[in-house]
């Protein structure tokens, strides 16, 4: 965690990792009611670690996609 967030810009970070990271704090809030911080803390982060890896490549993907789209138009 400390590296990621000394290596990459406020920039980078905020349109990479923020989204996935609000959209996993506030599953958290609202529906893991397991009376463990512990439990309730994985799970926060197992959701965002899922939700990043979707985001990253549907991000790859698109990138990709219109990479291609721009190539074939020149």
């Amino acid at each position: 965690m400390y590296t990621m967030l000394r290596n990459a810009s406020l920039g980078v970070l905020l349109s990479t990792q923020a989204p996935a990271f609000l959209i996993a704090f506030a599953t958290a809030t609202f529906f893991f009611k397991w009376k463990s911080f512990a439990l309730e803390c994985l799970g926060f982060l197992a959701v965002w670690f899922v939700l990043d890896a979707l985001f990253t490549t549907i991000r790859s993907m698109w990138m990709k996609r219109s990479e291609s789209v721009s190539l074939s138009q020149k």
